[in-house]
């Protein structure tokens, strides 16, 4: 597994999960900060899924002169 940034956002995809697609998936601390306890979540989506469910492409870099916010900032 790749070094993950907790928070961050990354490109990734799923055969079981997303049918191959890609998507953009959200390392999730929720269940503790130890990274054996981080899950990946799909923004928009309650469900979380194992970090080995999903390959990692890239991280995702916001558009130059946009941050990326949290929904509850």
């Amino acid at each position: 597994m790749k070094s993950l940034v907790p928070e961050a956002f990354y490109w990734a995809r799923s055969e079981e999960h997303t049918g191959g697609k890609t998507t953009i998936v959200q390392v999730s601390t929720v269940f503790g900060d130890d990274p054996d306890f981080w899950t990946l979540a799909i923004p928009g989506s309650e469900e979380h899924y194992m970090t080995s469910d999903f390959d990692i492409i890239a991280l995702v870099e916001p558009l130059e002169g946009h941050s990326l916010r949290q929904a509850a900032e």
